[in-house]
């Protein structure tokens, strides 16, 4: 449990970091101060706090038991709550062919509140012993007897400790003259089987009747056919569960487990064997005739073997192409026997024999590619065809499969009301368990469906409605099973709180907003009037410049007229400058050469 509460604080405070650093990446002004230590206070507060009252759960609703009260007319009604057996004879019969050592009816029964009972003063029929054969049995108030009613039987089981291999069904004891419950055993006739049984991996929900023959008066049981069902878990979850057998006047059945139905179908049709036998069987005096043909398929007479075909050619021959490899040790054995071992001191040859040293692999073989005499491999042979055989024909003569003639069945039957079945006076529990402590509680027997089903909710109905008021939700059974497997804790965070912590982290990680207690408590300004002056500040700094702005342009224009005039005069003087400049160096340079020119410039030549 300290785990879980670890796990889930260290989660949390994960996402309180990560949302605070958040925050204080988007919190520009600098204003917003995140205390991280007192938000993780504050959440390990919370934690603890849900801690006590997820440790304290409510108490569960309290069930409280009434003794189930039959509304309408029943043929029988057991609730075992006085706490005594009055009403119930034990067996005392034993059983044939078996040894005297299990034969009797000596396993004990017993009135007792159920294991983990949520009801008190609800009691029940338990059967206590195990590896015994048990019987117990009870008068109905009156026989009942199969006409234009239907019937209901309906009662409560409870493995309280699993079971192993041992049957929990009833049955109701056919009305005879000889019937004696002092005596009751495995052979005492019953019209009907009804209720669960489990040996090995077979689980079974009984419905057994005996049906009586018309024509030769001998009885058959008539076994209805196997649910579809899953029948498991009724038999391993050590709860209480409801059984009920509706059997309808037109033949129709239905078999319920908690009130839902398992299994249905019509007496007519959905018994093994069928109540009513063929109108036609196979004659056991028929016999195939001597010469019936029942092959469809013959060798053919004409074939004949051709004349290369050889039926002695081997399937493997040697490989004439295989040459032996190099390194071959033809001399040396694949094994020898092992220097190493050493003859047992207890060893006796006059009755063991001469002692051999176990052989062993050649170690001179491990780096040679083989040891012994070497022989080529065999492969298969290409002229191989085994035996000759000839091709299968059809037969012309084939008359198909024989099968004896159909003639009237000599028992045949129709009784087209198996309902009207042998009227019963007695409902009876025979059983040989190797489990203990099965509790059967809540016996009744009627005619009508809503008797039935009245009688279930103050019985059954009590039980289910205790134990799911006593069951822990959703979360107390995943706690409950991560207590035994800590490796549990895992998957919920990452499929639980995981994607909370993202919620959280993505879509609640704003900018945290100071509340109006804070401001109330500074004196500060609120956000709202902080923004609207910074807004009046910011219009008025931006007219004052836009004006300022409009002045310098105003004042530069005519300075700028000037300075432009005055440039285009500069410029044109110091053109007509370089261009005197330029007339100056012209007439210096002809003057030169005017000099240059001149006779008395000119130097003697010497002859």
């Amino acid at each position: 449990m300290e785990l879980k509460w670890l796990l889930c604080v260290m989660l949390l405070t994960l996402g309180t970091l990560a949302v605070q650093a958040h925050d204080m990446e988007d919190d520009s002004d600098g204003d917003d101060v995140v205390d991280i230590e007192d938000d993780l206070d504050d959440a390990i507060e919370e934690m603890e706090e849900s801690k006590s009252e997820s440790s304290a759960p409510p108490p569960p609703p309290k069930v409280t038991y009434r003794v189930p009260v039959p509304t309408g007319e029943v043929y029988f009604a057991e609730t075992f709550d006085k706490g005594t057996l009055d009403g119930w004879i034990l067996s005392k019969a034993k059983k044939d062919d078996t040894d005297d050592e299990i034969a009797k009816y000596d396993g004990k029964w017993e009135v007792q509140d159920m294991k983990d009972t949520r009801l008190p003063g609800d009691k029940g029929l338990v059967l206590v012993t195990r590896a015994k054969h048990h019987a117990i049995s009870s008068k109905l108030s009156k026989p009942f007897v199969f006409e234009t009613k239907p019937l209901i039987i309906q009662y409560e089981v409870n493995f309280q400790n699993g079971i192993e291999c041992g049957g929990a069904y009833v049955k109701l004891l056919s009305k005879t003259p000889e019937l004696n419950l002092d005596q009751f055993h495995d052979k005492t006739p019953y019209t009907i089987m009804f209720g669960p049984d489990k040996c090995g991996e077979d689980y079974k929900l009984h419905f057994i009747f005996r049906h009586k023959n018309p024509k030769t008066g001998k009885y058959e049981e008539k076994h209805a056919k196997r649910p579809d069902a899953d029948l498991k878990n009724y038999f391993t979850d050590k709860k209480t569960h409801l059984y009920t057998l509706v059997l309808n006047p037109d033949n129709s059945f239905e078999i319920l487990v908690d009130q839902a139905v398992v299994n249905s179908g019509n007496l007519l049709n959905d018994m093994t064997p069928p109540v009513n036998p063929p109108r036609e069987i196979e004659d056991p005096n028929d016999q195939k005739p001597e010469d019936w043909d029942e092959r469809p398929k013959i060798p053919d007479p004409d074939a004949v073997k051709p004349d290369d075909w050889d039926e002695d050619a081997p399937a493997k021959i040697p490989d004439e192409n295989a040459v032996k490899p190099e390194g071959w040790l033809d001399d040396e054995p694949e094994y020898v026997a092992d220097p190493d071992a050493e003859k047992p001191e207890d060893w006796d040859e006059d009755m063991d024999g001469e002692w051999e040293a176990p052989q062993i692999a050649n170690p001179k073989c491990e780096s040679a590619p083989g040891c012994g005499t070497w022989q080529r491999p065999m492969i298969d042979n290409p002229n191989y065809k085994g035996k000759w055989k000839p091709p299968m024909i059809d037969n012309v003569n084939y008359q198909g499969i024989w099968k004896p003639r159909k003639i009237p069945n000599p028992d045949f039957f129709e009784d087209l009301e198996p309902f009207k079945m042998t009227p019963f006076s007695a409902v009876g529990l025979e059983l040989w368990s190797m489990t203990s402590d099965i509790f059967f509680d809540n016996f009744i027997i009627c005619t009508e469906r809503a008797v039935a089903d009245e009688w279930a909710n103050d019985g059954w109905g009590l039980k289910k409605a205790a134990d799911g008021a006593a069951e822990p939700g959703v979360v107390g059974q995943m706690m409950a099973a991560a207590e035994e497997r800590p490796w549990l804790w895992v998957v919920y965070i990452l499929t639980v709180a995981l994607p909370v912590f993202l919620v959280v982290l993505f879509c609640c990680s704003g900018k945290k907003q100071t509340s109006a207690a804070e401001y109330k408590k500074t004196d500060a300004p609120q956000p709202d009037v902080m923004n609207e002056e910074k807004e009046e500040e910011k219009d008025k700094g931006d007219k004052e410049e836009e004006e300022e702005e409009e002045e310098e342009t105003n004042d530069e224009k005519p300075e700028k007229q000037k300075s432009d005039a005055d440039i285009g005069s500069a410029s044109q003087e110091e053109e007509e400058e370089e261009e005197e400049e330029e007339e100056d160096r012209k007439h210096a340079s002809e003057e030169e050469e005017t000099v240059n020119r001149s006779p008395r410039n000119r130097k003697p030549r010497r002859d």
